[in-house]
């Protein structure tokens, strides 16, 4: 069986704790803990080192999931995180433009200790405010940039799962063979 593991990374509040406890099959080892800063404001609980989950698809493949936390004073466990990736998805909150500036720097973050394929996974677009994805895509990695873009709910297991699938496509097209 193969075993691939791919981080979910982005913002505060994007999303990252409920993509991978919607789509687990164990349960998901949570370091989720009471939010003391601006986070706060956003919600009660925010992961401080990582959340994990797995998911097979059809027992051939092993997903491990790692999700990263949201605050950038926690980057050592982004660093620790997307070393052994295969690749990455950044969820962005659409109704969120706030947030977009960190998304970049994550990006920036992650690409600059790897060189792996990653797609951008835009959550709450059904809110009032919610950018469009492709205005999300621009902000986030400007143009003329490939990256792939998709909708996801983080609440619905066959959105996480079109999602994954997405990145695993992304993932095969990217790969050079040896």
């Amino acid at each position: 069986m193969e075993v691939m593991r791919l981080v979910i990374t982005g913002p505060v509040g994007a999303g990252k704790s409920t993509f991978i406890h919607t789509v687990s099959e164990i349960p998901v080892v949570s370091t989720d803990r009471t939010a003391t800063d601006k986070t706060a404001e956003l919600k009660k609980t925010t992961t401080v080192a990582l959340d994990f989950g797995k998911f097979t698809f059809e027992d051939s493949m092993t997903l491990y999931l790692y999700g990263t936390p949201g605050q950038s004073r926690f980057d050592f466990m982004w660093d620790l995180l997307i070393r052994r990736a295969h690749a990455y998805i950044l969820l962005v909150a659409a109704h969120r433009p706030e947030a977009f500036r960190e998304a970049r720097q994550i990006v920036t973050f992650m690409n600059q200790r790897v060189n792996i394929p990653m797609m951008i996974g835009v959550t709450h677009i059904d809110c009032e405010g919610a950018w469009t994805m492709e205005d999300v895509q621009l902000a986030i990695v400007g143009t003329g940039n490939l990256t792939p873009v998709i909708a996801v709910n983080a609440n619905e297991k066959a959105s996480v799962t079109q999602s994954l699938v997405a990145l695993l496509e992304h993932y095969l097209q990217s790969s050079v063979p040896c």
